[in-house]
């Protein structure tokens, strides 16, 4: 079927039964082979993206109004609407939707009633004629309403003829005067059925209903109403807590009185679904959608209002910071600030942003500075909760703000390092705030939401400030605790600390590359962080080993040589031997980190660990990890001789050949180390030496001479050499080029004077030694004045 576009505003209907604008778009007809039919879409003007996907179903009833509106349900609680800017695209979309269905284009709705099953036609074909008598509303009846109320919650069509009947009736008035007859003559059976009729009403799911019974002259009779319910053995008191125990306290006064009766009406309504309401079955979930909307909408109308008035934010933030403002007032405007971020959370992207970008412009960030160090828990709470909602949103503001202080405020006052300071002085047994706070910083530091820009760079320098004026902080209670071979302190608050400490430490193992490691290396901080191997505390130990893991799976050398260096597998075989083989989860970790080591084959690690505790752990046999790391390290050193072996037949001496040197005749592509860089870029200090003359013809009419020979010339030379520079000082010194054959009596290779240089180098081009029958390596030999001669193949 042919694409066909039109711009169109796509509606939906909320809760209140007002029409949301989604967007405005191009809408066309298809089909959809996921959806497996013929579908409306809705693309986005702004950037294409998909507003809506609707299978047009063959029972649904579309209904066409003013030539240029598509209406139609999907749901019994999702109306939809297609305003048509042009009319002709509405008579092509509509003729679309009759074509699928079946139906001539010229009827202005595709279907009379949603159809239904069999049986519900059979039940509601009398309802469908005439609407729902309601009963007199008389005590007496009360047990008659309830079972009608009741009945009427199976149907969606018999749900809605009650509630237009309650609504043309008034018919909630009058049952809410029977209450007050019934708790007059203590009447309990009358308020039990009283009690069944509001949980039904609230059922009907409808918000003209809510209206009327969350009125402020009727919502204290409607929770009386909900007070007795059968069973239970007495009645409880909402309505005297909402009267008398919930106090209203203005942080600042409201003049605005629709604002202050939809903050009361809010509470009030809230405190009857979350209080009042018993908890509702899987089944009546879905019936309550209408309540929690008009909660919603509610409270994005008390954010509004609120942002609409020009002085009461302003008076607040300025309330807040002044250094007069007394503690208790001050908690007050915070649990405002609180209650007024909790409110904003139902705010749809684009306003959540104006909300926060308001509040920063106001102050809120230093205000925090202020709030979060104040010895009151109800102040702290609140304003680790107000960050808690502004970092989730938009990290970026706080670290925006955060850099901004790197050159005016002192470290101890930078909002960053009062966030620490805050975390790691928690006196919550639990440390509910620190873990709050641990999570702040987590998304604060976390690389993935930093973003980059022409003319900056978020990522590196937050992470820049962070490890020059934080992570001091940070690691201070954890270097404490570590300056000898055990933690000095083991109380369960301090180690829950550690363990937060640990955790947010090895996030940045594995997410800030450069700038953990340059830390971890000065300050010595992993083997600071393995004392806690040794703690009484299983998880500590836990967290400890978790960190080196961390640093483990990196696979850097740099990382590898420092834990080799510091002999740091020391403290985990410790842990393990002492553990002695019981099957728990630090048994399983440590082995999981020599496994990993094992099957990433990270050589000089499992060289480290075999030479190093091979005897202590050849005695494991529960499990092969370790046989397995002793037999990886005999196939490294069979390889290694193997290859010495080889490099033998060039016929430099065994003895001559440094180790180091030796370990360097891996064929994979690396980056030579500093030793062996410095090596190749000296200059070559043979440029100014005559070459080594070619044979003469008449000794060796073959263009190539005696492999034999040439070696000997070259052993000559070297031999020369070190006599030369050597005789006076230490008596003559010979190095032997060992070949496969005597040396012949003579030499046609003529050999320059040496000079006095710290160092000669020689080079031996290629094709000398392919003309050799030797393999093609490059060749170097160096003599220094101290008898040393290296080979690097």
């Amino acid at each position: 079927m042919t694409d066909t576009r039109r711009r169109v505003k796509l509606y939906a209907l909320n809760a209140d039964r007002q029409w949301d604008d989604r967007g405005t778009g191009h809408v066309s007809s298809c089909y959809v082979d996921r959806l497996k039919g013929t579908s409306l879409l809705v693309r986005a003007e702004s950037d294409g993206s998909l507003l809506l996907e609707s299978k047009i179903q063959p029972d649904t009833a579309y209904q066409k109004q003013q030539d240029t509106l598509i209406v139609w349900s999907e749901g019994d609680n999702f109306d939809l609407a297609l305003s048509f800017q042009e009319k002709a695209g509405c008579d092509e979309i509509w003729e679309k939707i009759c074509q699928v269905q079946g139906k001539d284009p010229s009827v202005e709705i595709t279907q009379d009633i949603v159809e239904e099953s069999e049986d519900e036609r059979f039940d509601e074909m009398s309802d469908s004629v005439q609407p729902v008598e309601l009963p007199p509303c008389e005590m007496g009846r009360l047990e008659d309403i309830s079972e009608l109320v009741n009945s009427c919650l199976v149907s969606p069509a018999r749900k809605d003829k009650l509630a237009a009947a309650l609504e043309s009736q008034h018919y909630i008035k009058k049952l809410l005067n029977l209450f007050h007859m019934c708790e007059d003559i203590e009447n309990i059976e009358g308020l039990h059925h009283l009690y069944e009729i509001f949980k039904s009403i609230f059922l009907l799911n409808k918000n003209t209903l809510f209206d009327t019974m969350f009125a402020d002259d009727t919502i204290f009779d409607v929770v009386g109403c909900l007070e007795y319910d059968p069973s239970l053995p007495q009645p409880k008191k909402h309505r005297e807590y909402l009267r008398e125990l919930a106090k209203f306290r203005e942080a600042i006064p409201i003049k605005n009185q629709d604002l202050l009766a939809k903050i009361h009406q809010t509470y009030r309504v809230q405190y009857i679904q979350d209080i009042v309401l018993p908890t509702p079955t899987v089944f009546e979930d879905n019936l309550l959608s209408t309540l929690s909307s008009f909660i919603f909408f509610n409270k994005v109308e008390i954010v509004k209002l609120i942002e609409e008035d020009d002085r009461f934010l302003t008076d607040l933030f300025k309330l807040l910071m002044d250094d007069k403002t007394p503690n208790p007032k001050r908690r007050d405007l915070v649990l405002f600030l609180k209650e007024f971020c909790n409110f904003s959370q139902n705010l749809q992207p684009q306003d959540k942003d104006a909300f926060y970008k308001t509040l920063v412009s106001l102050g809120i960030l230093p205000a925090l500075e202020i709030t979060l160090g104040i010895d009151d828990q109800k102040t702290k709470t609140a304003s680790i909760d107000i960050l808690t909602y502004i970092v989730e949103f938009s990290p970026s503001v706080v670290r925006d703000y955060t850099l901004q202080q790197a050159n005016n405020t002192e470290e101890e006052h930078m909002l960053l390092n009062i966030v620490i300071e805050q975390m790691l002085r928690d006196r919550d047994p639990e440390l509910g705030g620190a873990v709050q706070l641990m999570g702040v910083l987590r998304i604060l530091l976390d690389p993935e939401s930093m973003l980059a820009s022409v003319n900056k760079s978020e990522k590196a320098d937050f992470l820049n400030f962070f490890y020059k004026h934080s992570i001091q902080t940070l690691i201070a209670p954890l270097l404490q605790n570590t300056t000898g071979e055990k933690p000095l302190r083991e109380d369960y608050h301090t180690v829950q600390l550690l363990g937060l400490v640990l955790e947010l430490l090895s996030f940045c193992v594995e997410h800030h590359t450069y700038h953990i490691k340059t830390c971890i290396l000065n300050k010595d901080l992993l083997r600071r962080i393995l004392v806690l191997m040794r703690s009484t505390h299983t998880f500590l130990v836990l967290g400890a080993l978790r960190f080196m893991r961390k640093i483990t799976a990196l696979k850097d050398e740099y990382y590898n040589r420092y834990i080799i260096k510091g002999n740091l597998f020391a403290p985990v075989i410790d842990a393990f031997l002492r553990n002695n083989g019981r099957y728990n989860l630090l048994d399983s970790a440590i082995l999981e980190l020599f496994e990993f080591i094992k099957l990433e084959d990270i050589k000089s690690l499992c060289s480290h660990v075999v030479e190093n505790y091979g005897k202590i752990l050849e005695d494991v046999e529960y499990v092969q990890t370790f046989k397995a790391l002793k037999t990886r390290y005999d196939q490294h050193q069979d390889k290694l001789k193997e290859r010495d072996r080889v490099s033998g037949s060039v016929g430099v001496a065994e003895a001559v050949v440094p180790s180091l040197l030796r370990s360097r005749y891996r064929r994979e592509a690396r980056a030579p180390d500093d030793e062996e860089e410095m090596w190749f870029n000296d200059e070559d200090e043979l440029d100014d030496e005559p070459p080594l003359e070619p044979a003469q013809p008449h000794a060796h009419p073959h263009p190539h001479p005696h492999p034999h020979h040439a070696l000997d010339a070259i052993g000559k030379i070297v031999e020369k050499k070190v006599c030369t520079s050597t005789e006076s000082a230490n008596g003559p010194s010979r190095v032997l080029l060992n070949t496969a054959s005597p040396k012949p009596a003579h030499t046609d290779v003529q050999v320059s004077e040496p000079r006095l240089l710290d160092k000669v180098n020689f080079w031996f081009p290629l094709a000398l030694l392919a003309s050799l029958g030797y393999r093609i390596y490059a060749v170097r030999v160096a003599y220094s004045v101290n008898s040393t001669i290296k080979l690097l193949v």
